[in-house]
């Protein structure tokens, strides 16, 4: 006679579609405990019993529906999903305390699927679906290069909603499968490569700055920095005890990664810093207010008007900036001032994070990549090559030399 299957090898016994006759209810008893799934006989009640099977069938325990006050099951749309992931990422996506642009970012992907296809249910959320977002996204002429990271943040949101259990774990499997938009094969607007900047235009520019301002530029171009990290660097930060001096930030791109930023200062670069670091040690070394002192003891220098008429120093209402300088430069600020500096000096109008570029392009040329990707804090060469520019005058003189 065979052996009977132990209790463990038995398949799962399907619960029955049972009528609760005090309340006219459907409900399912599974392990003496009872999941009401709505009005007996209804198709709500159906679909609710159907995925109770489900839950029983694959292990998990059975989910109690949830219904609309109209009494029709809740249906996960794509706009809950949004929402939700939105409200997820502006509490993940923090850094510091603050808020990081990525929430932001998250939030604007979402609104451009809400938009077309708020009111579907989710799990009709496939890959013509996404496709058409992404049309969307072309024709209101964002660039290619755009279009691709919104898309990827809207997949790693229904990514986040089959991990809640929101929506069945095939959706974010299915929005895999579509590939992002390759350069050539698009109407999608390309974006210019961001290039390094001349040190002429530079010094022009320098030379229509204030000086705090000069001088931020100065030692970033000198050091490589990423403009967040020249507005927030503290003499706390700086280490000041070998011939080359390091900085490392307190907060940086790349700190969520577990990585460590070490910036290293020159002796040319410590003579621009010198003078900022006779403060507060947690204050930072480049603020505004500082700045605007300076230029109003500039200004007050070159009065012509005698002390004993007009007004007196920071008595004049009409030249009173709409908002008190702040102690530490945005980096929002700082690429302001660039701006204004350039529309004077009359060259081309550059920005910050191209004087990164500059410095790279300078060291791959004179130490190497590697030299480069150190410098740069990359954590790999290849990134570092999009920011280091190629030294094209060796490959010509080489052409010069056996060509």
């Amino acid at each position: 006679m065979p052996k009977r299957p132990s209790k463990a090898a038995r398949p799962p016994r399907v619960p029955s579609y049972c009528l609760h006759r005090a309340s006219g209810q459907a409900y399912v008893k599974v392990r003496g405990k009872v999941t009401y799934l709505g009005v007996h006989g209804s198709e709500a009640s159906r679909t609710a019993y159907a995925a109770a099977v489900a839950d029983v069938l694959i292990g998990r325990e059975v989910q109690a529906p949830k219904f609309t006050a109209s009494g029709s099951p809740h249906v996960v749309t794509v706009r809950e999903v949004c929402d939700r992931f939105v409200t997820y990422a502006r509490g993940y996506y923090v850094k510091s305390g603050k808020v990081t642009a990525e929430a932001g970012m998250v939030a604007t992907a979402c609104g451009h699927a809400a938009a077309l296809f708020g009111d579907q249910p989710a799990e009709a959320f496939g890959p013509l679906a996404l496709k058409a977002v992404r049309e969307r996204m072309v024709a209101k002429g964002l660039a290619r290069s755009t279009v691709n990271q919104s898309i990827n943040r809207l997949r790693r949101a229904f990514r986040w909603a089959a991990g809640e259990e929101l929506i069945p774990a095939s959706i974010p499997a299915a929005l895999a499968m579509v590939p992002g938009l390759r350069a050539g094969r698009t109407t999608a607007r390309e974006t210019s490569p961001v290039l390094p900047v001349a040190d002429t235009a530079v010094d022009a520019t320098v030379a229509e700055l204030p000086e705090v301002v000069g001088d931020m530029v100065r030692l970033q171009r000198l050091t490589g920095m990423r403009p967040g990290e020249v507005c927030s660097l503290r003499p706390c930060d700086v280490d000041r005890s070998g011939e080359v001096w390091t900085y490392r930030p307190a907060e940086h791109k790349t700190q969520h990664h577990g990585r460590e930023r070490v910036v290293f200062i020159g002796p040319k670069a410590q003579g621009v810093l010198l003078k900022y670091l006779a403060r507060d040690a947690r204050a930072c070394c480049f603020r505004p207010c500082d700045s605007e002192a300076r230029r109003r003891a500039e200004a007050h220098a070159l009065r012509v008007t005698p002390l004993s008429c007009g007004n007196r120093p920071g008595s004049n209402v009409s030249e009173a900036p709409a908002t008190k300088p702040g102690n530490r430069y945005s980096v929002c600020c700082y690429r302001q001032a660039i701006t204004r500096a350039c529309e004077k000096a009359g060259v081309d109008q550059w920005r910050p994070n191209q004087l990164r570029h500059t410095a790279a392009t300078e060291v791959r040329a004179r130490f190497g990549l590697e030299a480069s990707q150190v410098v740069l804090g990359h954590s790999t060469a290849r990134t570092s090559e999009i920011y280091a520019e190629k030294n094209l005058a060796a490959g010509a003189a080489v052409a010069l030399a056996i060509g």
